[in-house]
């Protein structure tokens, strides 16, 4: 079982590791271009400075393993309540446990900070890992925006999930 904590500054090597071998080779993110090292950090302290979760797992020798994140889902005031994840496991380290360990703690978190629904904005629809770990966690389909992005030469599409936070959308939420 991985190790959870909050991210620290020192991470961000790693992050930026991970999240450039995804940007590269994957379909996870629509970027094209990986970040450096500083816009990652801006990035991370972007997300810690508007009182979101930003998690890291590691393994048993203090290997980062995997990063986890919150962020608003949209700016709009009416969409407060909805938070959207990001979850990226290091290449070597899939199937291990870690990216269902970062979910369960960051669905967990959100849950206590009084958000009532998680959407999961998961790039390509053939991302069986990715669709797999949030049926796991209680995430349903909610839609599919098919041929929204262009990348590796080939339309990809964007697969909606979403799972209720604490009392979701049945009761009004504390303003």
């Amino acid at each position: 079982m991985p190790i959870l904590r909050d991210s620290r500054p020192d991470d961000v090597p790693a992050l930026t590791a991970i999240y450039a071998h995804w940007v590269k080779h994957g379909l996870a993110s629509f970027e094209t271009t990986p970040p450096d090292a500083a816009e990652m950090a801006r990035r991370r302290a972007a997300v810690l400075d508007a009182g979101y979760p930003h998690l890291v797992a590691l393994d048993e020798a203090g290997r980062l393993l995997g990063y986890a994140y919150a962020s608003a889902y949209r700016p709009r005031p009416a969409y407060r309540f909805a938070v959207e994840n990001s979850v990226y496991v290091a290449p070597d380290a899939g199937r291990g446990g870690a990216g269902s360990a970062l979910l369960a703690a960051l669905i967990d978190r959100c849950t206590e900070a009084g958000f009532r629904l998680m959407v999961a904005v998961i790039g390509d629809s053939a991302n069986a890992p990715s669709i797999g770990l949030h049926r796991r966690a209680g995430f349903t389909h909610a839609g599919l925006i098919p041929a929204v992005g262009w990348k590796h030469g080939r339309w990809v599409d964007s697969v909606l999930m979403t799972r209720p936070l604490g009392e979701g959308a049945g009761t009004a939420p504390e303003a």
